[in-house]
């Protein structure tokens, strides 16, 4: 049997429980986020003496912990007391006042949305949220078309702390002075996690994800590295799956160096198919962009606007900014000159392979 003790049989699995290995999954404790924690606790507290909260501006890389950080508060929230209503929106699916109302009357448990206004929508979220307190977490916010429904909540519903996540630092700058001068936002930065930091969150989360002893310690070793150097621990989850899917087709206990190495090959593919995930306006945009090549950002919007597109500057903008933020463009700031500072847009070609660092 010595040959065979390696080999899974077709009932086995290496995984124990695989959607650990989802961004989204909330693990009992979120590691190395409790300073952030506590300082967006601090501004929710009030509420709980029927008070209003404080604003929150929550800032910082793709895939460090910002939004599972603030969901595990918000869940600490729903399990402490009935008297203030945790509220979250993904605004990359809800971009839009009329959008982000009928999201908010789902989390209400309010169904009744057909053929209602956006006006209408409001007023029964403020009747409902005005009888209590609220948290409203707006995530991607950077991907918001429009700031009616920040303005309208900042305006009228009485008791609330509205948090706003986003990976853009600059983003704040851009929204209008009315709505920013009642925001008034606490700022939270969430800095990426260090070489160790990394490498205890990913043995965190594969103790949750898989039978024991299932990875040998220099392939785990391998992708905590990568992931590191990357610093996106989405990255690293996806690297763990893709490792243990490659053993396990092979009908192999345990992962390897070499089972690491080949996902980071696939990962390769997976990172390059991240454009068509783009909306239909960023993705639009970003053709522009390869169309018009080291163009500066006013000149390049007016030739968005020829060809159809429909944002605002501001809009554009901020779609360059995420563009850039998810490496598909480069932006090269100017200062000085005839003409003042500007923005020179360039097209990133995914040259470099992930398998090269």
């Amino acid at each position: 049997m010595g040959v065979f003790k390696d080999i899974l049989t077709s009932d086995e699995s290496l995984f124990k429980n695989s959607v650990a290995l989802d961004y989204d999954f909330m693990p009992k404790v979120v590691p190395f986020r409790e300073q952030q924690q506590r300082h967006i606790a601090s501004c929710i507290k009030p509420l709980f003496s029927k008070l209003n909260g404080r604003n929150i501006f929550v800032y910082g890389k793709p895939g460090i912990g910002k939004t599972v950080a603030t969901k595990h508060l918000l869940e600490e929230i729903e399990q402490e007391t009935d008297e203030i209503i945790p509220i979250y929106v993904n605004c990359w699916q809800n971009n839009t006042t009329f959008k982000i109302y009928g999201k908010i009357c789902e989390v209400l448990g309010y169904s009744l949305t057909h053929n209602k206004k956006s006006e209408e929508l409001f007023r029964i979220i403020k009747n409902i949220a005005n009888k209590k307190s609220a948290v409203f977490v707006f995530d991607e916010a950077d991907k918001i078309e429009d700031f009616d429904f920040l303005y309208s909540i900042l305006e009228e519903v009485y008791r609330k702390s509205v948090i706003l996540i986003t990976n853009n630092k600059e983003w704040l700058l851009e929204i209008e002075p009315r709505i920013k001068s009642r925001l008034n936002p606490d700022t939270v930065e969430f800095q990426q996690y260090n070489e160790q930091e990394t490498y205890e969150i990913l043995k965190q989360r594969s103790s949750y994800a898989f039978s024991p002893d299932v990875w040998e310690n220099n392939a785990f070793e391998h992708i905590a590295k990568k992931t590191y150097e990357l610093g996106d621990i989405r990255t690293g989850l996806h690297l763990l799956r893709e490792s243990a899917m490659i053993a396990e087709s092979k009908s192999l206990r345990n992962v390897t160096l070499e089972h690491a190495k080949e996902a980071l090959v696939k990962l390769d593919e997976f990172s390059i198919k991240k454009s068509t995930d783009l909306e239909d306006d960023t993705r639009f945009i970003l053709n522009v962009v390869k169309s018009n090549q080291d163009k500066k950002i006013g000149d390049l919007f007016k030739v968005y606007s020829e060809q159809g597109g429909k944002s605002g500057y501001k809009t554009f903008q901020r779609k360059i900014a995420k563009l850039e933020q998810n490496s598909f463009i480069e932006v090269k700031k100017t200062e000085g000159g005839l003409e003042g500072n500007t923005s020179i847009i360039s097209y990133k070609k995914p040259e470099k392979k992930l398998t090269d660092f």
